[in-house]
């Protein structure tokens, strides 16, 4: 397919393209990554259901400030945000509080974690989180049934980018926003493994080119980006 034509038929979101159909490359795979090839990148392994004792880590706060992240996110009180490879609901849970009139959609692909995402709802009480199971090419949303989305360092991991930011922007209403927070690659002094790692031009490049509109980078985490796309 030419690339003008993919562009055509992927910033138009129709449907979720095929295989053949996708500038995906290939490389050796690396120590941290899986051998497949997006925009120059190397996707990142995934980090599975056995990770959950990391993502809940005491010292989180004190690395990471999500407390600070989730104060720049700009929701309203009955927005319904989808929490994309929510994982443990590190983000979905602290979130839903401040959504009284709204939900957490946390979605993610391993049936396991849906599961921990479940029994920790009932555990909290917790009402307004909807644990969701997305799959490697789509969040598996109904078009137009979210007001923003989030992205907590999974972007980097997903196997089919292009497919899922395609099913994303249809989930998405008009002018809806993603939040997508990354650790950020340009800055050696961030102690994570290099591709779990985006620099800010890398992840403007792969969402311009799914047809977002970069807003802003918020800055001032310890070891993030906080960068917003709008869906026009």
């Amino acid at each position: 397919m030419p690339r003008k034509l993919f562009l055509l038929i992927f910033s138009l979101g129709v449907g979720v393209l095929g295989a053949a159909d996708v500038p995906y490359g290939a490389c050796k795979p690396s120590k941290d990554g899986i051998g497949r090839t997006y925009m120059g990148r190397e996707i990142a392994q995934v980090m599975g259901h056995p990770g959950i004792g990391w993502l809940e880590r005491s010292d989180r706060e004190k690395e990471e400030a999500p407390s600070k992240a989730i104060a720049l996110l700009d929701l309203a009180p009955d927005a319904v945000l989808a929490d994309i490879g929510a994982g443990s609901g590190y983000y979905s849970f602290r979130i839903a509080r401040k959504l009284p009139k709204g939900k957490v959609v946390a979605v993610d692909i391993q049936p396991e974690m849906i599961d921990f995402l479940k029994k920790e709802s009932d555990k909290l009480g917790v009402k307004n989180v909807q644990p969701h199971l997305g799959t490697i090419e789509s969040v598996q949303l109904p078009p137009a049934s979210i007001d923003a989305a989030l992205m907590v360092d999974a972007y980097h991991e997903f196997d089919h980018p292009v497919e899922m930011l395609a099913s994303l922007r249809i989930a998405l209403k008009s002018k809806g926003r993603i939040y997508l927070l990354e650790y950020r690659a340009e800055d050696d002094n961030v102690p994570i493994k290099t591709h779990h790692k985006m620099t800010e031009a890398q992840a403007r490049k792969e969402f311009e080119a799914a047809g977002f509109k970069f807003v802003v980078n918020k800055p001032n985490l310890p070891w993030q980006h906080l960068l917003i796309f709008e869906k026009p």
